[in-house]
């Protein structure tokens, strides 16, 4: 993992300094009874020098070529690293969720957890409860979201590789 932390960077995002910056790639969605989808994606995350990173993660459905159509999944947050290498993140998306994460810090790599999924009473899915994986490999960020549903235990849902843009 080469990146280079920045003399001013808050002395508590150390832990995730390897996932500073934008993120772009592609990857697939796949659920029971839906058509496996290809997509593109590009995440943000960035500093404002308090102790937390903002996330930005959008995705577009492609077409055979790769160029992308139509948008498919945005999410927003805040990833807050804690003194005990653990790390809570909130997120929120236009589908009618609001997450809490929490999970583990490890060198190039977060495992995250739901402690808590908040739907809308018109939220796309009846979303219960996610895992996500993210790490990185060869330069290559990489990430996987299991997720379940009042009617599906959790299982694999998204996952992409995303190279530094």
């Amino acid at each position: 993992m080469s990146f280079e932390i920045p003399s001013d960077l808050n002395p508590a995002l150390v832990g995730l300094a390897w996932l500073r910056g934008r993120w772009e790639g592609s990857g697939y969605l796949e659920w029971p009874g839906q058509e496996k989808i290809r997509f593109a994606q590009q995440v943000d995350f960035s500093d404002n020098g308090g102790d937390y990173l903002h996330y930005l993660a959008q995705a577009f459905e492609v077409d055979a070529h790769g160029k992308p159509t139509s948008p498919l999944f945005m999410e927003t947050g805040f990833w807050r690293p804690l003194p005990d290498a653990t790390v809570d993140v909130v997120m929120c998306s236009p589908d009618g969720f609001a997450e809490v994460w929490y999970g583990k810090l490890q060198p190039g790599r977060v495992d995250l957890t739901t402690d808590a999924v908040v739907r809308s009473p018109d939220a796309k899915v009846a979303y219960t409860a996610g895992r996500r994986l993210y790490g990185t490999v060869e330069g290559k960020l990489m990430y996987s979201f299991d997720r379940a549903t009042d009617d599906i235990a959790l299982r694999p849902y998204v996952w992409a590789t995303l190279v530094r843009a």
